[in-house]
């Protein structure tokens, strides 16, 4: 999807050009894999741009760092203030925010233990990732070839720029075949997540996702779904999911911040109603409660100005 400049980009602790926020060819980041970000989304509201779970997804962004080891020379609530002042600086009612945290220039090699963390956040308007009409048409999943990543072999839990290689090769093959988006499968075989979100299927009347164990994100935007769906008295679990779960299903649907929520209308060819009427509700009750049009989440929403 063609990103469309803002006025600033915010760069270690300071807004630059949009054209001005540049890189060397030889930052680390860029030759391994090793940077970090998070995907946020500033809704327009009634009281000006709210980001929606900031506090959460800039905790994740550090905790993220963490497990790679990564120094993060800026406290949580310094990113928060950081995107707010990004947030406003474009001048939108709303947008897309990309905190980034890479290995910049200087280094050189496997061992990150030498190199300084740089931190950048930019913001620009983007729409659904699954398309505008990803509830009410559906997107079509296709289970993937590929495996998504052991918890020895790339750690899922963080949202590494490097780990989303496996993502974009099943990505890639699924729109090749026809299809919306890609079941990744944990080394086990049972169901970890969709190339970019986390999935949701009803059975038996039920809303179940997959564990982290499997390898799924510790998705926010799965939190306030599971959050939401209890307040409206939903049964919810997490628990293992087979691809026959799947394909016998009531109800199918992914979300994730690009995404938001999207039902799913087949899976490998096998049909599912779509959309269904628990993601129906909760899809509007989430598009209310990121637009703090729903009291019950007002804390979830942090206006940038």
């Amino acid at each position: 999807m063609p990103i469309t400049p803002t006025p600033k980009i915010w760069m270690n602790g300071s807004l630059v050009d949009w054209d001005k926020a540049q890189v060397h060819v030889l930052t680390h980041s860029l030759h391994y894999g090793t940077g970090i970000f998070e995907g946020i989304r500033a809704y327009e509201t009634a009281k000006g741009p709210a980001i929606f779970r900031l506090t959460e997804h800039m905790t994740r962004f550090v905790n993220s760092a963490k497990i790679l080891g990564m120094p993060m020379p800026y406290s949580v609530p310094e990113l928060v203030q950081a995107v707010k002042d990004t947030v406003r600086s474009t001048g939108l009612p709303a947008c897309y925010v990309r905190p980034l945290g890479y290995y910049g220039y200087g280094e050189m090699g496997l061992n990150t233990m030498p190199c300084k963390t740089d931190v950048a956040i930019a913001c620009w308007p983007w729409g659904a990732y699954l398309g505008d009409d990803a509830l009410d048409k559906g997107v079509r999943l296709k289970t993937s070839s590929w495996t998504r990543h052991d918890h020895n072999i790339m750690p899922p839990a963080s949202k590494t720029t490097g780990n989303y290689v496996n993502s974009s090769l099943a990505k890639v093959e699924a729109l090749r075949a026809g299809y919306d988006e890609a079941v990744m499968l944990a080394p086990n075989g049972l169901i970890a997540e969709c190339s970019g979100e986390n999935i949701f299927v009803v059975r038996n009347d039920v809303i179940i996702t997959p564990p982290l164990s499997a390898g799924a994100l510790e998705g926010i935007t799965q939190n306030s779904v599971m959050t939401i769906a209890r307040d409206l008295g939903y049964d919810v679990r997490v628990d293992n999911l087979a691809r026959s779960d799947l394909y016998v299903a009531e109800e199918i649907f992914v979300c994730g911040t690009a995404a938001e929520i999207g039902s799913v209308n087949s899976v490998d060819d096998r049909p599912v109603p779509c959309p269904g009427p628990k993601t129906r509700i909760l899809a509007e009750t989430f598009a209310k409660a990121a637009r703090m049009q729903d009291s019950r989440y007002a804390h979830w929403c942090e206006l940038a100005g």
